[in-house]
């Protein structure tokens, strides 16, 4: 990658699949919009957030489970181990703090660090000041930037981020992949770079704020890696863009599908137009239909239920044929049965 100056901008080319996944994602969020006039409702925020918080921190090697995280949060006693509950905390303190943050100021990325690593590392809230690579499976796959240039490679970007004319969508995205690649912090990065792309796209969209897209990428591990170490081999972070387009793009398709699944409209027979919610086996499968992948706690979390009355449910539902898990415990899918 060249050296940056005051003109500097990430890598990337506009492209028609950039401008497709632009075009779908306005149009989702006009539905989201309309399917919550207002605001989110509280328990649709918690509920997004929990599972944005689980899947950013399990990213990055955090086993505890969704429920577990809830149960954190709610100040229960949980069987984990004092680094991850503090994970889980920080990380909590810093999206709840995300709203007072502007985007391109360098001391609020430097206070936000501060809150997710606080206890964790001894330079919280502070740009690292030595060496640091990025491993794979024990293996090398990205040597930062020495120490010395990674203040004015971070004043750079957020230069960049403050003045630039790309779309939000594309800029929070080509930020996230250039925050990886410098690596400012000793740790935490990760998880900061999905923060501030969430951020980026709030100021943009409020509601995107409450968007898990830390889900969705969870379930691509493998590819966002991909993505992230292919962009710079080619010093060119326009396929690492597209991949979080899409992310986003189907994030939004099941945060809809979930609300949707939680209530739908009837009519009264003088025409009121009131909502009735759902059954919980119904709820359950149109979850699983769009996130096959979630356990049944999470499913939980998501409809707002007890984890007993959705696992009750689910082995009804098994026991009918409506639903069948396929593959391993660990790594398995569920599958709605037509």
């Amino acid at each position: 990658m060249s050296e940056r100056h005051s003109g500097y901008q990430p890598p990337f080319q506009l492209s028609h699949g950039m401008a497709a996944h632009i075009a779908d994602i306005a149009e989702l969020l006009g539905t989201w919009k309309a399917a919550n006039p207002g605001a989110l409702k509280p328990e649709l925020r918690r509920g997004h957030r929990l599972r944005t918080l689980h899947a950013s921190l399990a990213i990055e090697q955090n086993t505890l489970t969704l429920e577990q995280v809830t149960a954190v949060l709610d100040g229960r006693i949980v069987l984990g181990t004092p680094r991850e509950i503090q994970e889980v905390r920080n990380a909590n303190a810093a999206y709840n703090a995300m709203e007072q943050w502007h985007p391109h100021r360098r001391d609020d990325l430097l206070a936000a660090h501060g809150l997710m690593m606080q206890a964790l590392v001894d330079d919280a809230g502070r740009l690292r000041s030595g060496g640091v690579g990025i491993y794979r499976a024990e293996a090398l796959v990205h040597m930062a930037p020495p120490p010395s240039r990674v203040p004015a490679l971070v004043q750079d970007l957020l230069h960049w981020l403050e003045r630039t004319e790309a779309h939000p969508l594309v800029a929070s995205a080509a930020f996230h992949y250039e925050f990886e690649f410098i690596h400012p912090f000793s740790d935490g990065n990760g998880r900061m770079g999905r923060l501030w792309q969430t951020l980026i796209l709030s100021r943009w969209q409020p509601m995107l704020a409450w968007l898990p897209v830390e889900t969705v990428i969870k379930r691509r591990q493998d590819d966002y890696y991909a993505q992230l170490a292919e962009s710079d081999q080619r010093g060119d972070c326009s396929g690492f863009i597209e991949f979080m387009l899409a992310a986003i793009t189907d994030s939004l398709r099941e945060a809809i599908s979930v609300e949707m699944s939680a209530k739908t409209p009837v009519e009264t027979l003088v025409k009121t137009p009131v909502e009735t919610l759902v059954k919980t086996p119904e709820a359950i499968l149109a979850v699983l239909n769009t996130q096959p992948t979630l356990t049944l706690a999470e499913v939980a979390s998501v409809l707002g239920k007890s984890t007993s009355s959705v696992e009750r449910a689910a082995r009804k539902l098994r026991e009918q044929g409506r639903l069948r898990f396929v593959g391993p415990k660990k790594g398995g899918r569920w599958e709605v049965v037509p």
